[in-house]
């Protein structure tokens, strides 16, 4: 049983403003220490961001309005915690305490995103599915509903009936689909709005490509300031993830869908 969500939820377009401002973060800096929240919806987004870098106000109100639509921005720029930023300071090392479970996807798992992706190339707006067992659940807005049972009979399609969906229906917020991210894969944290050097970000993403290699579930913990995490030195996470992230298309592509 899974739930997926396409790029254009609620949640998923805050999780993708704010893996756009991470992106903004590391064309600044190199490694830049950054984290990032958003809550958007009804004509308002609201922005916090902790960082080693100050963006530009006008660019990340373009990333919001890009991204977000016509709302209006409500953004706060504050830098990292010192003791945060000391312990980053001298050596690559865990930015927070942590639990992760990376879990092999099930063939269902990967059916289902499948059917999400090839729904979001036809109608690319708000939309919510859900497989389990024999049951397919289709919710998708700006949508004719008799369509998509042409192209999928035996699914539920829109139990309510068609709908429009998006921020102006929903509030959205960062990591708040996590299920839709990660599959089976769990954590104490969350994927989105954090540079490498978190381990939400990093020990997550490596637990999970470590599962699918080997088919079996990866579990690690961590505390703040390890730099071994597993027996793997945690500058080796950090590279794997950032190899992961660059070759998905950076944090906002990452954002989009999460980890499958």
């Amino acid at each position: 049983m899974i739930e997926k969500v396409n790029p254009c939820h609620p949640d998923k377009v805050a999780d993708r403003i704010a893996g756009a401002i991470v992106d903004l973060a590391y064309s600044m800096e190199e490694e830049p220490k950054v984290a990032v929240e958003v809550l958007i919806g009804h004509g308002k987004c609201h922005v916090i961001i902790e960082s080693s870098v100050v963006p530009p106000q006008e660019t990340v109100e373009d990333i919001i309005r890009r991204i977000g639509g016509n709302v209006q921005p409500d953004i706060v720029v504050v830098p990292q915690d010192i003791h945060l930023a000391e312990n980053q300071a001298r050596k690559l090392r865990s930015g927070d305490n942590g639990i992760f479970r990376g879990a092999p996807l099930t063939e269902e798992q990967k059916a289902l995103s499948a059917i999400a992706h090839d729904i979001f190339k036809k109608y690319p707006s708000d939309g919510k599915y859900i497989l389990a067992g024999s049951r397919l659940i289709i919710c998708q807005s700006n949508a004719d509903s008799k369509e998509l049972a042409s192209l999928y009979p035996d699914a539920e399609i829109n139990p309510l009936g068609d709908w429009t969906g998006g921020t102006n229906v929903d509030t959205g917020a960062t990591n708040r689909k996590l299920g839709s991210d990660m599959a089976d894969s769990l954590t104490g944290g969350g994927l989105h709005g954090k540079d490498l050097s978190k381990a939400d970000v990093s020990v997550n993403i490596y637990a999970f490509l470590k599962a699918q290699e080997t088919g079996k579930p990866v579990e690690l913990h961590c505390a703040i300031g390890d730099e071994v995490i597993g027996g793997i030195p945690y500058d080796e996470i950090v590279a794997i993830a950032g190899e992961y992230i660059r070759s998905v298309g950076g944090f906002e592509k990452f954002a989009e869908w999460g980890l499958y």
